[in-house]
């Protein structure tokens, strides 16, 4: 800019008052300043003149007869919008020496308190067009293109300025000389910026321009999730009817959850499923179930025959007392393998006539450790004798749901 000129390069229109390009009278806008005529103007404007006129910056000095600033437009080929700056106004007469000032405005896009919003300026630098919104107490800021090319807005950052860089929680004041552009800035302060992170230009407190960068970073995370195990039966004929066995424990496998991700400034803001697959296949839990056929029962034995009556008249002895059935056990662990089994009876008999006695045993199994005729006829201390070989045998895997119980196995 011309150091002769003194008006207000802020000049900012909203894009929904644009007008058809055509000639037309504008004020000289924001300046306050009046042309002055005086008299012998209209001889004046008759004379050659030397004029200065500043076009978006660029000063250039003229030689001209016109009488009036919209005669010297004339002469240039310049036509003025509604949006541009002219400064004084075009039916202001020329006198020798006169500081004419055209700027040509632009349409740009702009986030004015969080919404988009295109907008025509005259501002010569993004800083300018910030400031000058800024200023009219409207939160304005530019976004950067991703390149972030030097003819992003046609527009430098600033001209001969200062810039605030914030960036990574910290901000850098870094001052830039002549015509200084966006990745100027970033430069000075360095500060290196990725194609997906978010740069914006906007208005410090002071008015100083502001380039804010936020860190947009894409990436991955998973999560697992478990997967059940399948309960998978198989007959077992080593092993009685109505009961089973646990073969093989089960345990759950896991599926493992892929998402693409979007973090601004460490924070995710946005996910996506990209993938699904068990990574860990889970493993069944095999029960073997009984079709072993349990033995019938052997028959009770025959009732010993009445003695024949005697024919003496002296009377019979008397029958001498049948000796007592010796007890169960009453303490210890046999006692409560018994409670647990038949409730400490030596005479019990399932409810399915199958198993016998205090330790309820099978036909099969009484027979294999040398028990004759039914288990429940025996004595307490047989049956607990004969217990006590098949554990030694065999193990307390013989009773196993109340060996388990009595923490046995």
């Amino acid at each position: 800019m011309s150091s002769k000129s003194t008006l207000n390069p802020q000049h900012t229109t909203p894009a929904s008052s644009v007008e058809a390009p055509r000639r037309r009278r504008l004020g000289w806008l924001a300046l306050g300043i009046v042309p002055v005529l005086v008299a012998g103007s209209a001889v004046a404007a008759q004379a050659h003149k030397s004029i200065d006129l500043e076009i978006n910056g660029q000063t250039h000095t003229l030689s001209t007869f016109a009488g009036s600033v919209q005669g010297l437009l004339d002469e240039q080929g310049i036509e003025v919008r509604s949006q541009d700056l002219l400064a004084p106004a075009a039916d202001t007469a020329l006198r020798d020496g006169a500081d004419i000032v055209f700027r040509t405005a632009r349409q740009v896009t702009v986030d004015v308190d969080g919404k988009p919003e295109e907008v025509w300026t005259t501002a010569q630098t993004q800083g300018e067009l910030v400031r000058s919104m800024f200023e009219s107490g409207r939160d304005v800021t530019v976004a950067a293109s991703r390149s972030l090319a030097r003819d992003a807005l046609d527009l430098p950052l600033v001209i001969d300025g200062e810039v605030d860089v914030v960036a990574d929680g910290a901000t850098e004041s870094v001052t830039l000389e002549g015509e200084a552009y966006l990745a100027d800035a970033l430069e000075a302060a360095e500060v290196e910026v990725s194609r997906i992170d978010r740069v914006v230009v906007g208005s410090a407190e002071d008015g100083t321009p502001e380039v804010v960068v936020t860190r947009v970073v894409r990436g991955e995370r998973t999560e697992e999730q478990p997967v059940d195990f399948a309960v998978v039966e198989r007959a077992d004929d080593a092993i009685y009817e109505g009961r089973t066995k646990v073969v093989q424990e089960g345990q759950a496998g896991i599926r493992t959850l892929t998402f693409s991700t979007v973090t601004v400034d460490g924070k995710e803001v946005h996910s996506a499923q990209t993938g699904d697959e068990v990574t860990t296949a889970p493993v069944d839990k095999v029960v073997a179930v009984g079709t072993k056929e349990r033995p019938a029962p052997a028959p009770a034995p025959a009732p010993a025959p009445a003695p024949a009556p005697t024919t003496s008249s002296a009377p019979a002895p008397a029958a001498a007392p049948a000796p007592s059935a010796p007890a169960a056990p009453t303490s210890g662990v046999w006692a409560s393998l018994a409670q647990c089994e038949s409730g400490g009876n030596p005479a019990a008999v399932s409810a399915n006539g199958l198993y016998y006695g205090l330790y309820q045993f099978s036909l099969s199994t009484w027979a294999s450790v040398g028990g004759s005729g039914l288990p429940s006829q025996a004595s307490p201390a047989e049956q607990t004798m004969r217990a006590q070989t098949l554990q030694a045998r065999a193990g307390w895997g013989q009773w196993p749901a109340c060996a388990a119980k009595l923490g046995l196995l």
